[in-house]
Formats: structure tokens, C-alpha cells, sequence
């Protein structure tokens, strides 16, 4: 019998603190450093943000989004043999214990699991993806629990307002099970390291104390160009790798980045913008959350319908980039799970 993958379960949260941009940039004012929301919504599309609590670190916002998509794909905690988490804001500093551990923990999990952390800043969830259909593929692993959750708050330098009016914190999850039907149809993954540093947080430990910058930097235009020149190859892989056409793509759901950056993806794929899920404006860069955020939004007002197709691709730090080509013919029937709260 020949394996798939397919979703059977979406789920999303925000933190509670919502800033808009007219917050932020009184905030900023303060400070001296002069914005507005107009000038944030030009250069963006971004109109707010969520900021997570003091208390509240990435597997907290995890456990969320995994409850919710545990509860549509009707499963518990312990139904799962294998966690997936991308972050690049980790609960603790040296990265472990992961994070997924941490939230195995939290969910009560007793099955002993397997639970690992991936990195590929904003692509990590299309990596994540990619690698729990690989694993359910080969047969290792039935259900699996792919997170992407980030507190971004925690590495923005307030002081520069090139890059702390961009981000946001959030979390998003999916279920993947083991299917004889296809639902991931195709995944494909890059990485270029010679672009290492045009988006980084460069610092790193020395004798118990931190050397370099622990703040986000990033070199916008250069990131902005590669974006816009990766995206479009990529989903043309995913959908040459799936025998099919960008006219059999319902919902294009990018990397909730920029929205100079989506319009241009799906004009060079020749997709309307109606078929463009767009949840930046109100939560902004989520980084390895984005994805999983606005997928789980669109299932649950009814945008994105059972047996559709899905493109999802993002970029982020590394420089990486994929995309994932998904049939959602593992969705229960709308109106049997709630809309995202």
C-alpha cells in the first residue's frame, strides 16, 4: 500500500495584546523615532500586531494552536507519535530542551513520541511540513503535529523602525495523518547560505553571557529581492512536481510577510488577488507562524473549502525557501468546528 499525508486538523492563536500601528508609533515617539500608520501600511500592508505577555513564551502560544487543531482533527494529545515545531524564538536561549519537547509536556503527551525543533525562520514551516510527509511516507509515523509558533517581540530592536513596525508574535498548527489518499501533493525545498546575513539575529553565547546582537537584523531590499524572485520558481516546482498548473490553485496562502511581496507572487503565478489569503494586516510577520496562521483562519471562515487545492511557500533567514502543494481533502465537513477566535 502506497502512504500520503493529508491535514486533517488546522489550528491558530494570538496573543491577547493587540498594538495597532498608531500605538506603535506613539510608543516609538517616545523615543524619538517618528512613524505613522500610513507609513506602515505603504511599505507593509501591516495595520497591527500581536504581542505576547512577559510570561508567555512560544511553546505557550504552541499549546494552543495544537489544542485547536487537535480538537477538528478529533484526536488526543497521545494519538500523536511525532511533534514538528519551527521557531527562531526557542523558550530557551541554547535552543534546548526544543521547544517541541516543552510543549509535549504541556499537552500531557505520555506516549514517549518523538518531538524535535527545526529552524528555517520563516520557511520553517513549509520545512516542518515537508519533513513530517517524508516521515509519514516511509511509514515511521501515523499522526503528526507540525507547530509554527514565535514571541518576535522578544528580538526587535524598538530603536529601528525598519524592522520592529514588521513583526509579531502568534502560533499556528496543523494534524497530518497517514492516508492512502493523496493530500500533500508536492513539497520542494531551497536554501542559499551564501545569503546568510541579510537576515539574522547575530548574536550567539560566550561564557554564559551574549556576544553580538540578540535584536533582528535584517537588509530589507535585499530580502525583498530574492523574495520575489524565489517564490515564483518555487511553486512552479512544487506544481511541475505534482503534474499541474497554477490555474488549479484555489488558495494561494504565502508567508504572511509583506504585502508588496504576496500581490507580486500570485500576479507572476497569474492568480487573481481574491484567490490570495491575506491575514498580515492584522497580525503582521509571525515569521514560522504565518502560514499556518492564515491557513487556519481561511478553513474556519470558510474561504478555503474540503478537497481544495492549496499552495503554501514562504522565504526566511538562511536564506531558505519551499512551498507545499496540499489537496484539504482531510477537512471535516464546514460547520463542524468553530471559526477562529
Amino acid at each position: 500500500m502506497t502512504l500520503y499525508s493529508k491535514i486533517i486538523g488546522t489550528g491558530s492563536y494570538l496573543p491577547a495584546k493587540r498594538v495597532t500601528n498608531q500605538q506603535l508609533a506613539d510608543q516609538l515617539a517616545e523615543q524619538g523615532i517618528e512613524t505613522s500608520d500610513e507609513w506602515i501600511v505603504s511599505r507593509s500592508g501591516i495595520s497591527a500586531r500581536h504581542f505576547a505577555e512577559p510570561e508567555q513564551k512560544s511553546s505557550d502560544l504552541a499549546v494552543i494552536a495544537a489544542q485547536r487543531a487537535l480538537e477538528m482533527a478529533q484526536l488526543q494529545p497521545n494519538d500523536i507519535d511525532l511533534i514538528i515545531l519551527a521557531s527562531s524564538t526557542p523558550d530557551f536561549f541554547g535552543s534546548f530542551p526544543s521547544t517541541a519537547c516543552i510543549v509535549q509536556k504541556k499537552l500531557g503527551m505520555t506516549n514517549h513520541g518523538a518531538a524535535v525543533d527545526v529552524q528555517a525562520v520563516c520557511s520553517g514551516f513549509v520545512y516542518a511540513v515537508s519533513t513530517a510527509d517524508a516521515f509519514i511516507r516511509a511509514g515511521v509515523h501515523k499522526n503528526v503535529l507540525v507547530i509554527g509558533a514565535e514571541v518576535f517581540s522578544r528580538i526587535l530592536d524598538f530603536k529601528d523602525r525598519t524592522t520592529c513596525v514588521l513583526f509579531g508574535d502568534g502560533a499556528g498548527a496543523i494534524v497530518l495523518t497517514a492516508s492512502e489518499q493523496p493530500g500533500v501533493l508536492a513539497t520542494k525545498l531551497h536554501a542559499d547560505g551564501r545569503h546568510s546575513d541579510i537576515l539574522s539575529v547575530p548574536g550567539a553565547p560566550d561564557g554564559g553571557a551574549l556576544a553580538g546582537s540578540a535584536f533582528l537584523h535584517m537588509d530589507g531590499p535585499a530580502v525583498f529581492k530574492l523574495a520575489v524572485s524565489v517564490l515564483e520558481k518555487v511553486a512552479h516546482e512544487a506544481l511541475e512536481q505534482a503534474n499541474m498548473s497554477s490555474e488549479q490553485i484555489d488558495w494561494l496562502v504565502p508567508h504572511q510577510a509583506n504585502i508588496r511581496i504576496m500581490s507580486s507572487t500570485a500576479k507572476k503565478l497569474g492568480l487573481p488577488a481574491e484567490k490570495m489569503v491575506v491575514t498580515v494586516d492584522q497580525h503582521g510577520n509571525t515569521s514560522a507562524a504565518s502560514i499556518p496562521l492564515a491557513l487556519d483562519v481561511a478553513v474556519r471562515d470558510g474561504r478555503i473549502k474540503k478537497d481544495q487545492t492549496v499552495m503554501m511557500e514562504g522565504v526566511g533567514g538562511g536564506f531558505t525557501w519551499g512551498a507545499v502543494l496540499v489537496k484539504m481533502n482531510g477537512l471535516p465537513e464546514q460547520g463542524d468546528f468553530k471559526a477562529a477566535l
